[in-house]
C-alpha cells in the first residue's frame, strides 16, 4: 500500500469520496493532503455540487502544498454539455521545499489510485491554474 519513494498510503476515503465525484457528482472538488505523522493522504475538504472554481481556488492554501481534483462542467463549441476531471498538484513557490518534494515524489502513485482523471496540471501560483487555463485545457 506504500509508495516505495516516499512511503506514502492512500486513505480509503480518498478513493470513495472521488468516486462519489466521477459517478454521482456529490462534489465539485476535492482537497487532498499529506498527513505527515501517519505517512498518509488523506481528504481535507470536498466541495458541494454548487460551489464554484472560485471557491476551490480559495480552498487551497496559499503557503501548503495539496493534492485536487476539480469537475469541471463546460459547453463545447457544438453546443454539447461536457465535464472533465481535472487533477492539480499544487505546490506554492513559497511552501517547503521537504513538502513539495514529498507531494512531487507521491504524485504519480497517488494519481494512480483516482481512476478516471482527464486532465493533469502542476500548478505554483493562482495564474498557473485560472479558469482560461482550465478551459484551453477542458477542450
Amino acid at each position: 500500500m506504500a509508495n516505495s519513494a516516499s512511503g506514502m498510503a492512500v486513505n480509503d476515503e480518498c478513493k470513495l469520496k472521488f468516486l462519489e465525484l466521477k459517478a454521482k457528482r456529490n462534489y465539485r472538488f476535492i482537497v487532498f493532503k499529506i498527513d505527515e505523522k501517519i505517512q498518509q493522504v488523506t481528504v481535507e475538504r470536498a466541495g458541494g455540487p454548487g460551489d464554484s472554481y472560485d471557491d476551490f481556488c480559495s480552498s487551497l492554501p496559499g503557503d501548503e502544498c495539496r493534492y485536487a481534483v476539480f469537475d469541471f462542467d463546460f459547453v463545447t463549441d457544438e453546443n454539447c454539455h461536457k465535464s472533465k476531471i481535472f487533477f492539480i498538484a499544487w505546490s506554492p513557490d513559497s511552501s517547503r521545499v521537504r513538502s513539495k518534494m514529498l507531494y512531487a515524489s507521491s504524485k504519480d502513485r497517488f494519481k494512480r489510485e483516482l481512476e478516471g482523471i482527464q486532465v493533469e496540471l502542476q500548478a505554483t501560483d493562482p495564474s498557473e491554474m485560472s479558469l482560461d487555463i482550465i478551459k484551453a485545457r477542458a477542450i
